[in-house]
């Protein structure tokens, strides 16, 4: 549950091709620093056959990957080495140094628990010309038509 191109465990891998997805650990792992995830990361898939079979499960058919990530595919079979990512939080570490409990604290542009800017009255009501001009139609709203 990582993100599509995160490697599972190789212990996992029968559960993988058994299709038993929910059991299928991710190669993944996280930096914490007195109790505090400060940042994290996965192993990423470098065999091409592995990255799609990883699509396939998704949901995504032979043709979509090719359109939507043929790129990776091409580079995978060329010889990607194995690799890894990660992702550290300067406003998690800003937190700690600063003694305080919470990132919105710390950071320029908080987003409150309902993920709401205040600042910026975001998310707000979009112009429904804007909607008609991207050709979007939103669920459940009589307005657009």
């Amino acid at each position: 549950m990582h993100h599509p191109f995160t490697r599972p465990k190789a212990e996992d891998m029968p559960l993988f091709e058994a299709k038993i997805f929910p059991d299928v650990r991710a190669q993944a792992y996280d930096v914490v620093l007195n109790g505090v995830e400060i940042g994290g990361g996965s192993i990423r898939i470098y065999e091409p056959e592995l990255q799609e079979k990883m699509f396939e499960a998704l949901g995504i058919r032979p043709e979509g990957q090719q359109s939507q990530f043929g790129h990776l595919l091409r580079a995978l079979r060329l010889g990607a080495p194995p690799h890894g990512g990660i992702a550290l939080g300067l406003d998690r570490l800003v937190m700690l140094i600063c003694g305080e409990q919470s990132i919105r604290d710390v950071i320029a542009f908080p987003k409150n628990n309902r993920s709401m800017d205040l600042m910026t009255n975001s998310p707000s009501e979009v112009d429904p010309r804007q909607l008609r001009d991207l050709g979007i139609k939103l669920a459940n709203d009589k307005r657009v038509s």
